[in-house]
């Protein structure tokens, strides 16, 4: 099963659309995950359209129109392993402890929130996965959202991908 993960999108506010190379991504993917802050319904819709199967969560700058179509926590069983998807997680001393607290019978939480792309192990084994966002670096190099598979109940090729940053406009 071929996943896209991203979070923060943030469109139309910080982007009008996502990077053709995401779509791309979606169009090919089993299953789109977003870990909220989309900020507009029509980003959703347009998700839902072009996925073969979407899962979400609201964020905190997902408006009520958001909040009545998404939960604030999803989970699936996706071929074995156990997933759960949520926005925020809180700082991230102490990260991993407060969520395999949080999340004793999950395999892979993913998260988002920050921008920061994030991907570390728990000492019970939960894997906690941030995409960063694809249209806001903020202070990350790049842009960025993941792709993995699952293969048989595990979670492989997890992959960062970075979006090229736009060239700059300059005056001839």
């Amino acid at each position: 099963m071929h996943l896209v993960i991203m979070a923060d999108t943030h469109v139309p506010k910080r982007a009008r659309d996502l990077p053709a190379p995401l779509w791309a991504d979606v169009e090919a993917a089993d299953l789109v995950i977003h870990a909220g802050d989309w900020v507009d319904v029509a980003l959703l819709d347009e998700l839902e359209a072009r996925s073969v199967r979407m899962m979400g969560v609201y964020g905190n700058n997902d408006g009520a129109a958001l909040r009545a179509r998404l939960p604030e926590v999803a989970r699936a069983d996706l071929d074995g392993l156990r997933v759960a998807v949520v926005h925020e997680t809180g700082a991230a001393g102490g990260r991993e402890k407060r969520c395999a607290q949080r999340f004793p019978d999950t395999d892979v939480l993913i998260f988002g929130h920050s921008h920061i792309p994030w991907d570390t192990t728990a000492d019970n084994g939960l894997r906690l996965l941030n995409p960063g966002s694809p249209t806001d670096r903020r202070r990350q190099p790049f842009a960025t959202y993941l792709t993995a598979e699952i293969d048989g109940g595990e979670l492989t090729a997890v992959d960062l991908r970075r979006i090229a940053p736009r060239p700059a406009v300059t005056a001839d």
